[in-house]
């Protein structure tokens, strides 16, 4: 059997050997290129760890099927490297992207995000990309000479996924694009639609199996619906759990087939050739075709009426938001309620800064999973919890 090789770059990917750097010089890898690197010290950190016990849409004690942050990013980087591999970009960078993307988020989801975002609202806000940016080059904290990961800068750019102006002049070099209007990366680009991708179609998934949606009300979007009587039509009779899972592996394989060629005919008809072409170019590349956008744009409007704003979720996400509330305030009102490495860690950032209170606490409660977060509400305010 021949050996599998891997494809030459497309003249306009990223190439490890021509990055930006790091933030701290370090010798070159061995036997590894620098985005293989910026991809196993992801996998390594603690961050990435707790993004097993952290949220997508149901809570982690809910069942442990459901699919969480960890599981999440495997399935972004799966799309995204298989289709980087069919564009001739460089899958080690778009897969050290995908991995790290989510490693900001809040327990909670996007509940979570929401009540910390409101806790900050006048402290300079939360953002969970500009968080998992701040965990990479500060919070995680394992190696001798530098705070962070010290990833290259294309991973940094590809986490970076939104920035307002005045974060973007705050961060420097990194977040400049948003100020001067330029593309990242096309493996940013393509990881940035790979978590589309994933998050719809495991939400359908997860959606399902817990009984919240049946697949007669699915089947009112049209990409949902076209699938699901491929599936029907070929398989007759087959078991309903069979059947979701056909329907869901269908769509997302549409998707991601769309992607790359519509994506390939973008940068034909665009005409780069070389990433700073990418940079310049007014608009992003990677996308869908216009049909395939507008089906998809369908799922979403779908899936934010009817699951995101199911009662049952609308509980846990009224449930969720109190917990953060609450821890919040009450470690801002005594920081001893802290542990004790945290509280070293937010006096530091008190005393460079107004807002540094805070955001030592916002760093704090980011980083908690799920369990973690209810656990220490109980400890907190639960009377009958004396320890």
């Amino acid at each position: 059997m021949s050996p599998v090789v891997a494809p030459r770059l497309a003249p306009y990917a990223a190439v490890a050997e021509c990055s930006a750097g790091r933030r701290h010089l370090e010798p070159p890898p061995n036997h590894r290129s620098e985005f293989q690197r910026d991809r196993d010290r992801i996998v390594h950190s603690t961050a990435f760890r707790r993004l097993k016990y952290k949220t997508q849409v149901f809570v982690s004690h809910e069942g442990d099927l459901f699919r969480n942050r960890l599981t999440h990013s495997l399935e972004v980087a799966q799309i995204a490297r298989s289709s980087a591999r069919a564009l001739g970009l460089n899958e080690d960078l778009t897969e050290a992207i995908a991995l790290a993307h989510d490693l900001g988020h809040t327990p909670f989801g996007h509940a979570g995000q929401r009540a910390l975002n409101n806790c900050m609202r006048d402290r300079g806000g939360f953002e969970h990309n500009l968080q998992s940016l701040r965990i990479v080059d500060l919070l995680e904290q394992h190696y001798a000479e530098f705070d962070g990961l010290n990833l290259t800068f294309e991973t940094r750019e590809g986490i970076l996924k939104h920035c307002s102006p005045d974060n973007a002049r705050r961060l420097g070099p990194v977040a400049e694009r948003f100020l001067n209007g330029r593309q990242p990366s096309l493996e940013a680009q393509l990881t940035n639609v790979a978590d589309e991708i994933a998050y719809n179609n495991h939400d359908i998934d997860d959606g399902l199996r817990a009984g919240l949606l049946t697949m007669e009300q699915f089947c009112e979007v049209e990409l949902f619906r076209v699938r699901h009587e491929q599936v029907q039509r070929s398989y007759p009779g087959l078991e309903a759990r069979r059947v979701r899972h056909e329907t869901v592996r269908r769509m997302i394989d549409t998707l991601a087939s769309d992607l790359i060629t519509a994506s390939r005919e973008a940068l034909r008809g665009a005409g780069v050739d070389s990433l700073e072409a990418v940079r310049s170019f007014p608009e992003p590349l990677i996308r869908f075709s216009p049909e395939t956008a507008r089906q998809n744009r369908e799922l979403k409007r779908f899936l934010r009426q009817n699951l995101y704003h199911h009662h049952r979720v609308y509980r846990m996400t009224v449930k969720a938001e109190r917990i953060v509330n609450d821890l919040f305030f009450a470690f801002m009102e005594d920081t001893k309620l802290l542990p004790e490495h945290f509280q070293v860690h937010v006096r530091r950032l008190a005393e460079a800064d107004e807002h540094g209170l805070a955001r030592g606490v916002a760093d704090y409660i980011a980083g908690m999973t799920d369990r973690f977060a209810i656990h220490e509400h109980q400890r907190v305010f639960d009377l009958r919890t004396l320890i």
